[in-house]
């Protein structure tokens, strides 16, 4: 099964920004026992590359381990050198869209036009990160459904309990949880209960909304 139909089966990415090494074990098991299985840790985190590494070794397979924020082929090679199995990027850079074709390493750039969308779409995005898409809300993703009911979606920003269900329903692929979820006191103060409980709160919901062909639409005005 390719990255993209396994996304489709949990429908959520994690984003860690600034995490710590000593934090790593804790997310490691709030991500276990949620069944959270895939995070990110963006390559603008002190020590990114060594800390995607250390993950992926706690990690054990037991879930994949990207890298964001990747801006760079240098950023590029640095997270798959240290074990990133998907690239995402907050735009589309050609030098990386390019190097991960090469490489078959499933890249997902942000965008937020429907230029953008189609741009990254062109260049071989695997996901198109839909971002910041809070700027918007779901409706926009349904809009964008119209003219691009094939392109795959990943809704970016914002994403909360109370409109995951939204996003999903109008359209988005899968859908990406960042710092509101990923508290910074939890991780700190090693809180594995209160991480894990947010996260199967996120798993729960999109489990009620399976991924099906026809949300993304056949006919493309």
């Amino acid at each position: 099964m390719n990255f993209l139909d396994t996304l489709r089966k949990t429908r959520l990415i994690g984003i860690l920004r600034g995490i710590e090494f000593d934090e790593l074990s804790v997310l490691t098991e709030a991500c276990v026992a949620s069944e959270l299985r895939f995070v990110e840790i963006t390559m603008n985190t002190a020590n990114a590359a060594q800390k995607i590494a250390a993950l992926c070794k706690v990690a054990a397979g037991r879930f994949q381990v990207g890298a964001g924020t990747v801006l760079t082929r240098d950023d590029f090679s640095a997270a798959v050198d240290a074990g990133a199995t998907f690239i995402v990027s907050p735009v589309l850079v050609p030098e990386v869209a390019e190097t991960a074709a090469k490489s078959a390493v499933p890249y997902l750039p942000g965008a937020l036009t429907p230029q953008d969308i189609y741009n990254c779409h062109l260049a071989g995005a695997t996901l198109v990160k839909v971002f910041p898409v809070q700027c918007f809300g779901p409706s926009y993703i349904r809009e964008l459904r119209g003219p691009f009911a094939d392109i795959p979606l990943l809704a970016c920003g914002g994403i909360r309990p109370d409109n995951v269900l939204d996003y999903l329903d109008s359209g988005a692929d899968a859908v990406a949880i960042g710092g509101g979820t990923f508290k910074r006191e939890w991780l700190r103060q090693r809180n594995v209960k209160a991480l894990t409980e947010a996260l199967c709160a996120f798993v729960e919901l999109s489990r009620r909304k399976p991924f099906h062909a026809r949300e993304a639409g056949t006919n493309p005005a």
